[in-house]
């Protein structure tokens, strides 16, 4: 269905949900902020343009969006591709690159591609992240440093080879002020996480630069002053050769920008237990890579974190998203000007966090203990991306992806369960949908939609540590998975390992009979424990509330066991 969500959402739209939405889009919007400036930096352009984009992009995606509350922006998945179409082509060739690749995601959009982007194995999606984070991380070393090198070169082994030789050239304030900002960024979530570590770090750093007057390079010492005003459209000449000489880096751009929007919709899902439009999410993305760089922008993408704390802040519909728009144009117009006090090195420290934060160290772990098809993608699209070009990846990755989806295709014999994933999602009343069940305050509920959805699991997780403690109980909803294979167990596993070093109680609810064997063959139908499992998530509620001492709400008198799945 190719009709934005926020129609669909304002139909019967509250004060009460208006208040939560606004109340999300400014916490997000002052999350964004950091990150904006530094992908822009990072991505070989100057800061502002990294804002432009979280203004319009953001504002684009969220108003024609597939997602409720899918938040769009420039994220660290562009910055390598970014960078090298900068020194090669320059903005301008940046420009006309990613117009094409919103063109190709519109397309994309049309012709119905969006439920089959999701069925790209995960381990692919983390050979191509672990790389890309591996790669900022490498970026950022000058900088943390301040080591007195000119030029760091393009490739990855000589960056690092130079990187040793110039070592001895650090700067004593750049790396007490990047040791900083790292360490506010660290403990900081212990305090709150209403307020990200980021910008705390940002404005403690930039006032003990400024009052003790620190020797360290700041964004004006590097790119002079910063407009604090939208610029006027720039419309640039698209013709044949152009064409030829960027299809490769706008392709990249389109299949990275669908990959991580589609993925961050499904996590987005799985939270509020919703159902996103994938293609109707795509041509958003392409409307929005077509229109930001219009304007001085760069390609953006729906952010995975960012999306979880509107999420976890009351955002329900795309209205949170334009909020959050609002809220970054505002500090744009009324207190842009400040930005170039920032120091340099305490955006190194920023992205060396969401280095670390993409790199999925702990996926990339597990993963090497999948099957040996799984291993030989997952490291062979992390070498290409880190080694060689991450145009090279994303193309060998693409046939590495088709290969391995056959072999999965060929271990599900269920035809049904495929043809069902390959439909675009509609909205269909759901009786038991999870904002429709009362979830306790310390209960956390995770559903997991389709047989191949364990990376978004991982994505989840992983978003979740970062913006939040850990519950005490979590949920994994399993009533949309028929067919597990040996990731989705060892995810599974890995959950349980995880949440018992955190305190947090797991449950798993609506689980089939295919997955239930398997897990019972592998073991984890044990780790759980039998009172940990359950057919259907009211079932799972009351364990919740019973794991947390609270009474059962029961069942209704004239309560029939069924054993249709959309009961579960």
């Amino acid at each position: 269905m190719l009709k934005p969500k926020l129609f669909t959402t304002l139909r019967n739209y509250s004060k009460q949900q208006f208040i939560s939405d606004a109340t999300a889009g400014v916490i997000v919007g002052i999350v964004a902020l950091p990150l904006a400036i530094a992908f822009g930096i990072a991505s070989g352009v100057t800061p502002e343009k990294g804002i432009i984009t979280a203004i319009i992009a953001g504002f684009v995606i969220s108003f024609f969006g597939g997602s409720r509350v899918q938040i769009g922006g420039p994220t660290g998945a562009f910055i390598i591709v970014v960078y090298g179409i900068v020194q090669q082509y320059g903005t301008t060739g940046l420009a006309i690159a990613t117009i094409m690749a919103g063109i190709i995601l519109v397309i994309m959009g049309l012709v119905k591609f969006g439920s089959l982007i999701k069925f790209i194995p995960y381990p692919v999606v983390v050979g191509f992240t672990s790389g890309i984070a591996l790669l900022i991380f490498s970026t950022q070393i000058k900088d943390f440093f301040g080591l007195q090198l000119k030029d760091v070169p393009a490739e990855f082994h000589e960056k690092w080879l130079a990187y040793f030789q110039y070592f001895s050239t650090f700067n004593y304030n750049v790396v007490i002020i990047a040791l900083l900002a790292l360490l506010i960024m660290i403990l900081w979530p212990r305090i709150t996480h209403k307020i990200p570590g980021s910008l705390i770090a940002i404005i403690a750093t930039t006032v003990i630069v400024i009052v003790f007057e620190l020797p360290v390079d700041t964004i004006g010492s590097r790119f002079g002053e910063i407009s604090s005003n939208l610029p006027s459209p720039n419309f640039y000449k698209i013709d044949l050769g152009v064409i030829r000489n960027l299809i490769g880096p706008a392709t990249v751009i389109a299949i990275l920008a669908a990959i991580e929007s589609l993925l961050s919709a499904v996590v987005a899902d799985g939270m509020i237990g919703g159902k996103h439009r994938s293609n109707m999410e795509l041509v958003a993305q392409g409307l929005a890579n077509i229109i930001t760089p219009v304007f001085g922008g760069i390609p953006a993408t729906g952010a995975i974190a960012r999306t979880a704390t509107n999420i976890k802040n009351g955002g329900r519909t795309p209205v949170a998203g334009i909020f959050h728009s609002i809220t970054l144009l505002l500090i744009m117009l009324f207190f842009g000007s400040y930005a170039k006090l920032i120091p340099m090195a305490t955006l190194a420290a920023i992205l060396v966090v969401v280095a670390y934060n993409m790199s999925e160290w702990r996926a990339f772990k597990s993963l090497l203990k999948s099957p040996k098809s799984d291993v030989v993608v997952l490291v062979t699209t992390f070498l290409l991306t880190v080694i060689f070009d991450l145009t090279i990846a994303i193309e060998i990755g693409m046939v590495l992806s088709v290969l391995l989806f056959m072999k999965r295709m060929s271990e599900v014999s269920n035809v049904s369960v495929i043809t069902r994933e390959l439909e675009d999602e509609e909205d269909k009343p759901d009786p038991n949908a999870t904002d429709k069940k009362k979830i306790p305050e310390e209960v956390e509920v995770f559903e997991i939609n389709g047989p191949l959805f364990f990376g978004a699991a991982k994505k989840f997780k992983d978003a979740m540590s970062i913006i939040e403690k850990p519950p005490k109980v979590r949920i994994i909803r399993m009533r949309n998975v028929p067919a597990i294979d040996a990731t989705g167990l060892q995810t599974l596993k890995d959950f349980y390992n995880d949440s018992k070093k955190h305190k947090t109680h797991m449950i798993l609810s609506g689980v089939h009979t295919q997955p239930l064997y398997a897990m019972t063959q592998a073991g984890i139908f044990d780790l759980y424990g039998e009172e940990n499992i359950h057919g259907n998530i009211d079932d799972a509620l009351d364990r919740a509330r019973e794991i947390l001492g609270l009474p059962k709400l029961g069942r209704p008198k004239d309560f029939i066991p069924t054993v249709k799945r959309d009961k579960n």
